[in-house]
């Protein structure tokens, strides 16, 4: 189950993941599950995660810590078995460092790291993905377009893709 944590405001983002119960503020005509009752037995994968305000990051590492969320305006909490995978193109040790990313926190998330190069870093993977991306667009839009013109091709493979592989 994937959440963009940066594409949300903090009281979205807490009853988006932890879930609410009817009447626990003005909209909440029902009581909703959580992304981590969602995701109970599965995986929960939190994008963008350095974007949580220190509030929601207390409520994460209740989770990771007990295995339980408290959805708004619950009076008990829920029991959750719940794998989180964590994505963000910040340094979160450097995050840490400044105080805008709990310490506690970064280290139930650091289990298992992964490090996606930048996309200016693995240059030659730039052909397999335009050929990817141009065989799923094309199919998408109707068309049959075969091939990328090797200027083209050159051209793609000179960028800095500030934007990384999204750009």
């Amino acid at each position: 189950v994937p959440q963009n944590c940066g594409a949300v405001s903090d009281t979205l983002l807490a009853s988006e993941l932890f879930g609410h119960r009817r009447g626990s503020f003005t909209g909440a005509v029902a009581d909703k599950k959580g992304l981590f009752e969602i995701a109970d037995g599965g995986t929960l994968f939190l994008d963008e995660i350095a974007e949580t305000s220190p509030a929601v990051q207390v409520h994460l590492l209740r989770v990771l810590q007990e295995g339980e969320v408290k959805p708004v305006g619950a009076a008990r909490p829920v029991q959750v078995d719940v794998r989180v995978i964590a994505a963000t193109n910040r340094d979160l040790a450097a995050e840490v460092q400044s105080g805008r990313f709990r310490e506690d926190l970064y280290f139930r998330l650091k289990v298992f790291r992964i490090r996606m190069p930048a996309l200016r870093e693995r240059r030659e993977d730039i052909p397999a993905l335009a050929e990817h991306f141009l065989e799923k667009h094309s199919r998408a839009l109707g068309r049959r377009v075969t091939a990328i013109a090797p200027d083209a091709m050159d051209a793609l493979t000179r960028l800095d893709f500030p934007g990384n592989v999204r750009e």
